[in-house]
């Protein structure tokens, strides 16, 4: 199981690429923490999600 924001989900084995796809995150817009390490946008499809992994997806809003 891997924690996303909170969430546990069965998704260990999926890359953070593939997990957001399945979701409404605009990829552009969000800033994502992997066991308090931030990922660069870059390491997205490298990054492979494991048991035990908490994740954290922070989007961007602006405003003005």
């Amino acid at each position: 199981m891997v924690k996303i924001n909170g969430k546990s989900l069965d998704i260990a084995g999926k890359t953070l690429a593939e997990y957001l796809e399945t979701t409404d995150y605009d990829a552009k817009r969000i800033a994502v923490e992997r066991n308090e390490e931030i990922i660069p946008k870059s390491q997205y499809g490298q990054t492979l999600l494991t048991d035990g992994d908490s994740v954290e997806i922070v989007s961007f809003v602006g405003g003005g």
